[in-house]
Formats: C-alpha cells, sequence, structure tokens
C-alpha cells in the first residue's frame, strides 16, 4: 500500500486529501499546512502538522501549494532522497529542490471550495525522472482516475495556457453574460441551458465544426446591433476582439 503526505491546504491540496481517504489502496499518513486549523475538518488533529521537522516518512511527497511557494517548500524539507511531486500546470519539475527525487501529479481540473469533483474522470498528467518514480506515480494517480498521461514539463506548460482558455477564460465570459443579465433584470439560468449543450457538443464535433454564432456567419448586421448596445468599454472592447478572432481561426483550420 503507497503512503502519501500532502503537503498544501488551499483548494488542490483538500481535494486530493478526500480522494485519497475515499480509496484503500492509499495510506494518507500525514498533511502538512502553515495553518493546520484550515485542514482541521478533514483529517484528524493528530495526522496534520505545522511543522516540516515534524513531516511523517512516505512513499511520496505531494506539494499543493501557490506556484511561486513550490521551490521555496521544497527546499525545506528535512530529508533528501525522496520521491517529491508538485501539482503545477506552469511549474517545471526542475523548480524543486534537487536533493530529492522529483515529479510532477498535475490533476487537470478546476477546484473549488465545497465543490465536490469526480476525481475518476479527472486526467493526472504525470512527469518523474526514472521509470521507477513514474511506475510509483503511475500507481498512485491509478487509485484515484481512470485518466492518466505522460506529460513532459513542455508540454504542461502549453496545456495549462490551453486550459486558461477554455476554462478561466470561458468561466469569466459566463461572468460577462451575468452582468448583461442583471443589468437588464433577466434571470441567468435562462442561459444555463445553452451553455450544457455549447458544452456537450465538443464530445462530437470539434470546436471549429461546433462554432455558430454571428461572427462565423459573418452578420454584420448582428454585429453592430450588439457592439451599439454595450454600453461597458471594456465588454464592448471583448466583443471586439473575440468577433475578429472567431472568423480568423476557422480560415486557419480550413
Amino acid at each position: 500500500m503507497l503512503k502519501a503526505v500532502v503537503i498544501g491546504s488551499g483548494n488542490v491540496a483538500q481535494h486530493l486529501i478526500q480522494a485519497f481517504e475515499n480509496t484503500v489502496q492509499v495510506t494518507l499518513v500525514q498533511a502538512y499546512a502553515r495553518n493546520p486549523e484550515r485542514l482541521a475538518h478533514l483529517l484528524p488533529t493528530d495526522r496534520i502538522t505545522g511543522s516540516f521537522d515534524n513531516v511523517a516518512a512516505a512513499d511520496i511527497y505531494i506539494i499543493a501549494v501557490t506556484d511561486d511557494a513550490i521551490a521555496e517548500v521544497s527546499s525545506l524539507l528535512p530529508f533528501s532522497g525522496r520521491l517529491v511531486v508538485h501539482t503545477s500546470g506552469s511549474v517545471d519539475v526542475e523548480q524543486l529542490d534537487e536533493k530529492n527525487r522529483r515529479g510532477v501529479f498535475y490533476p487537470l481540473q478546476t477546484f473549488s471550495k465545497n465543490k465536490a469533483v469526480d476525481f475518476k474522470v479527472i486526467p493526472i498528467c504525470l512527469e518523474s525522472g526514472n521509470s521507477e518514480d513514474y511506475a510509483l506515480l503511475e500507481q498512485l494517480a491509478g487509485t484515484i482516475s481512470n485518466n492518466i498521461y505522460t506529460i513532459n514539463s513542455a508540454q504542461r506548460r502549453s496545456l495549462h495556457v490551453a486550459a486558461v482558455f477554455v476554462s478561466n477564460f470561458t468561466n469569466h465570459m459566463y461572468a460577462v453574460g451575468h452582468d448583461i443579465c442583471t443589468k437588464n433584470n433577466i434571470p441567468f439560468d435562462i442561459l444555463k441551458p445553452l451553455i450544457q449543450e455549447t458544452a456537450a457538443k465538443i464530445k462530437e464535433l470539434s470546436p471549429q465544426q461546433a462554432q455558430t454564432g454571428p461572427a462565423i456567419r459573418n452578420d454584420q448586421r448582428t454585429i453592430e446591433s450588439h457592439l451599439e448596445f454595450l454600453d461597458d468599454v471594456n465588454q464592448k472592447a471583448i466583443y471586439t476582439l473575440l468577433t475578429q478572432s472567431i472568423p480568423k481561426a476557422h480560415v486557419q483550420k480550413l
């Protein structure tokens, strides 16, 4: 049975803790948190530490902290020669302190506090310095997910940029739509079936094939009407940029 320690107390760390706690193939021996009380609702106090000096022995140490803190946290670990991985989509594996064996355990998903996720469908992207460590990471990932990928640091950076576009930027478009609805006394729920169908279509069609709307049709009358309606300068700029980008991207893919 694999023994793991999770280092961190943010959204990713907390979701990983819950996932490992729900599988019998992994023993989560401990979690580290700078503020241990942040994990008190997930683990008994004797399995949480706020001191690196008290970190327990394990097969794998998973650093799930902010990107800027990964290098420092890895340097503070008071041991060497053990397998230490981070969960970031954008940090190179070599940012981990070289005194330990290094790897990446990157779950590609958006995690929010108090919003449950099904880890079985979440892709987990793995990277390691040797085949033995990769086998350990693959074994660990397989206990919580059915989707495991070998992704190196360069690929992971590309993947993270793509993820920002399809998730973070898309969610911001939801926020813009929500704002427009609110200002015009329209319930945002009206748009939810459209959002769900748009997301569902790319299971069967490429994004280019699924594209609809006035930009792809070159419907200038509708576009001009929308721009005239928008009184928010930022929203008008976003609309203009995306309207220009859509037909260009479509032509490039033909």
